[in-house]
């Protein structure tokens, strides 16, 4: 398990990563205020949600049993969630934040202050890693085809890659090639390759850095 960066700090990148504050803010700004009372109501029933993926794996997690689990009715998870798959989401949102807070905020070399190839390599080890934590539960939130590289909090990772990029390789057209470099960091491979094929997450790290030296034209520093 890595070690959770610290929550919200206060972001230190350039002009560009304004754009990846809005994209990660975007659902929540779409909420209206939460009363006292309603935003404790959620917080009960994300945790009750937590229990069951910690105990039961997340397909357990269906609206039915995080209502019996929080003690609430099911209408109750309805209203605030809205359907399973924004529940999971919801589940996600701490971690995927905690994750913007490192790469924007946090100490290098994920975050601000290190040669944009190392954060590169921070980046992609820092998200093989989260997503080793969270794998199964990142699997039952994918969203469907059409929204998949819609996804706001995708589009913040894939834009602090691209961000990098063009301070790496300002040549390459950094917009596709952020895409090529994020097919390696997704879910579903991960998924493939750590629990069918039975790869180290180890390996999985060294071939993206590999991949990173690669592109950019670097090697790592020994």
């Amino acid at each position: 398990m890595s070690t959770a960066p610290p929550p919200f700090p206060t972001p230190q990148e350039p002009v560009d990563h304004l754009e990846l504050l809005q994209l990660g803010t975007a659902v929540e700004a779409a909420e209206p205020c939460l009363r006292a009372d309603a935003a404790r109501n959620r917080a009960r029933l994300l945790e009750a949600a937590g229990r069951l993926v910690a105990e039961r794996g997340a397909e357990a997690v269906t609206m039915e049993a995080v209502a019996a689990e929080a003690r609430v009715g099911k209408g109750t998870v309805f209203r605030r969630f809205g359907d399973r798959t924004g529940l999971l989401t919801a589940l996600l949102d701490h971690s995927e934040k905690k994750f913007q807070a490192a790469f924007l905020g946090g100490p290098p070399p994920l975050g601000p202050g290190a040669p944009p190839v190392d954060r590169l390599r921070a980046f992609g080890c820092a998200m093989l890693r989260r997503s080793a934590d969270d794998l199964e539960l990142q699997l039952a939130a994918e969203p469907c085809a059409p929204r998949r590289f819609t996804n706001p909090a995708r589009g913040v990772l894939r834009h602090h890659v691209v961000m990098l990029l063009r301070q790496a390789v300002p040549d390459a057209d950094c917009e596709l090639l952020s895409h090529t470099l994020m097919g390696q960091l997704d879910p579903a491979l991960i998924h493939h390759l750590t629990k069918q094929r039975g790869l180290p997450m180890t390996r999985l790290e060294d071939a993206w850095i590999d991949l990173v030296d690669r592109v950019t034209g670097t090697a790592p520093t020994r």
